[in-house]
């Protein structure tokens, strides 16, 4: 296993973090990007992610980042999307991170990938599953395009962020999942609130 300077891992996290947070808001568009910056040598990539960047994968994955892209502006579709995605996000999450730390330890490479990427991925995609399941129950659908596309410019955004200035992608992950962690408790607290105050049966 090949010694690198501290800073040099924690750029790899912070990347991998990037990555696998935006892959909350789109599984395969991170995942494309990856495969290409893998495939072109612009990212090392992790013992036994070779295939990551072989020209099946790009396919594979571009064919699927197009239909999950525009499947989401389809109604009925986007929330079956989301039962879809949620776990896949998980997985794409935990390898993404896993893959952006080529210079690990197996065992702890892994580790990482699945519970911070994994974790990571899985936060970010429950919290824009429960607003869109808001938004369709409030606006009867007609909000869901919208947001779409801005989940769409933030998985984009934060993918290129990730791979051109990782540390700062790395940095708003960690605040994203600090703010939904936060909003997450505020809703477990008022719901508690509201069945405590709720008149026995």
């Amino acid at each position: 296993m090949e010694t690198l300077p501290f800073t040099e891992y924690v750029v790899a996290g912070a990347l991998g973090l990037g990555l696998a947070a935006s892959s909350g808001f789109r599984v395969f568009v991170p995942l494309l990007s990856a495969s290409v910056a893998h495939h072109f040598g612009w990212l090392p990539a992790a013992p036994g992610f070779a295939w990551l960047g072989s020209w099946a994968a790009m396919l594979a994955l571009a064919a699927a980042t197009v239909f999950e892209v525009l499947g989401y502006y389809l109604p009925v579709v986007d929330n079956v999307l989301d039962t879809l995605t949620t776990p896949a996000s998980i997985v794409a999450g935990a390898l993404l991170m896993t893959s952006s730390l080529p210079h690990l330890d197996p065992a702890l490479r892994w580790g990482l990938g699945i519970v911070v990427g994994g974790g990571t991925a899985g936060l970010v995609q429950g919290g824009t599953a429960l607003l869109r399941a808001s938004a369709t129950a409030t606006t009867g659908g007609l909000a869901n395009p919208v947001l779409a596309t801005l989940e769409n410019v933030l998985a984009v955004g934060g993918t290129v962020l990730a791979l051109a200035l990782p540390l700062v992608a790395g940095a708003a992950a960690v605040a994203l999942l600090l703010f939904g962690l936060g909003r997450l408790r505020r809703w477990r607290q008022r719901r508690a609130v509201r069945r405590a105050g709720a008149p026995a049966a």
